[in-house]
């Protein structure tokens, strides 16, 4: 058996919302290095990472490759830095581009690495002594925040991963419509769907595989398979050139960040869980849409938010009553707001208790503490305290779970669609 070594290489922090995106980058890279007989392992990767990171790019994504030893490497190095250069954004105050070149295994702290650049927050400090401590070459332009998500780039493991196929537009059309033949992209979901994913929002009539922003990106598929990709990038019809087109494996929809917490006082700022919690309040919707209820272990109780970005969503927070429990997918907001993702409903609370009817069918009143009830109507009157439990409609059902629109929804979050592929 011949073992073949490569110099992994990590790039991350190269666009702002101005423009440019990282894996575009990371595609011209690759076609240089084709270009100059130097090959590269596999598909490209695209790893996102802390969706609460305070200085994220617009996707939080890093991105890394393989090159096998065997090529020019001094070669290849002077392609990328050069590359990223000539094409990160600069001018952008938050846009602080990092190379990350390594050579050899990798290790088991460094995959700890990784898992913490998605759970936590690290410093550049922090990682630029990491990258030291392994062995790492780090290039920093301005600050070099970029090689904290370089070397989480090269190290994460995909045990669980899709893959997403990126369609480059030509730079004239940067910051103008898409030319997307819309009838097109329905026709690739309901062929390909659930192989693809996340292509169209139906409730809110969203092309979801194109983006907002005035990047490269003309489009976007994401899916399980590449054949899937594969069949969906002929079915889609555009009328604008397509100058480049990239598949990336990637941790995207894999519920990556969701850590698993036994209970609520475990939960920290900036980090993603998976929790259960018994509704405490009513959900209650405040100026701009958002809405918010209490959940509780016996540990303590947390804020819940449904912002109003997630549209229909919010229609079953608003079920919600106290004594529901739920198994909650969210994250930690600066605020110390649990936002959600998903939920499960997994105990509902579907009675009430109300004071019991009288024989001529009227609602009875308390006659007065400890004294039982009375009827206004026909003066009957009954010496017992007790309520009368009663069922009440909901809309709701046990066991089901109930997710944020493709909208609204993150990229490592994972859609229904995909829930059991781990």
């Amino acid at each position: 058996m011949i073992l073949i070594n490569f110099l992994h290489v990590g790039i991350d922090d190269t666009d702002s919302p101005e423009g440019m995106c990282t894996t575009f980058l990371a595609s011209q890279i690759i076609n240089q290095l084709k270009e100059n007989n130097v090959s590269i392992d596999g598909f490209p990767r695209l790893i996102r990472l802390n969706p609460f990171a305070r200085h994220k790019t617009r996707g939080n994504g890093g991105v890394s490759f393989k090159i096998p030893l065997d090529n020019d490497i001094e070669l290849a190095k002077e392609i990328i830095l050069n590359a990223v250069g000539e094409l990160s954004m600069f001018e952008c105050d938050n846009t602080n581009p990092g190379v990350v070149f390594y050579e050899g295994e990798i290790t088991s702290e460094m995959v700890d690495y990784a898992f913490k650049a998605i759970y936590e927050i690290i410093t550049i400090d922090e990682a630029e002594n990491f990258a030291n401590k392994i062995g790492a070459e780090i290039h920093k332009f301005k600050k070099g925040r970029g090689i904290i998500g370089s070397i989480a780039a090269i190290s994460l493991p995909l045990e669980d991963f899709t893959y997403e196929l990126l369609a480059y537009r030509d730079k004239s059309k940067y910051g103008t419509e898409r030319n997307i033949v819309r009838e097109s992209v329905y026709r690739m979901d309901e062929e390909t769907y659930p192989e693809t994913f996340e292509n169209i929002d139906y409730a809110e009539g969203y092309m979801a595989i194109e983006p907002k922003t005035p990047c490269p990106v003309l489009y976007g598929i994401r899916s399980n398979t590449v054949d899937a990709l594969k069949k969906a990038f002929e079915m889609v019809e555009v009328e604008e050139d397509i100058v480049d087109c990239q598949i990336y494996k990637t941790n995207q929809h894999t519920d990556m960040h969701i850590q698993k917490a036994d209970s609520i006082d475990q939960l920290r700022k900036f980090g993603c869980y998976e929790i259960i919690g018994t509704v405490k309040t009513l959900p209650k919707i405040i100026a701009g849409g958002h809405m918010f209820f209490h959940v509780a272990d016996e540990t303590g109780s947390i804020e819940c938010g449904a912002y109003e970005p997630t549209k229909g969503f919010r229609k079953y927070v608003e079920d919600l009553r106290p004594g529901d429990v739920l198994r909650l997918f969210g994250g930690i907001n600066e605020n110390n707001t649990f936002n959600i993702e998903k939920f499960q409903l997994l105990e509902m609370n579907d009675v009430e208790y109300k004071n019991p009817l009288c024989k001529c069918g009227k609602r009875m009143t308390s006659a007065g503490k400890g004294k039982g009830f009375k009827c206004k109507k026909c003066g009957y009157k009954i010496k017992n305290n007790d309520k009368v439990e009663f069922k009440i409609d909901r809309n709701l059902e046990e066991g089901s779970f109930y997710e944020t629109p493709v909208s609204a929804r993150r990229h490592l979050s994972k859609p229904l669609c995909r829930m059991g592929f781990e």
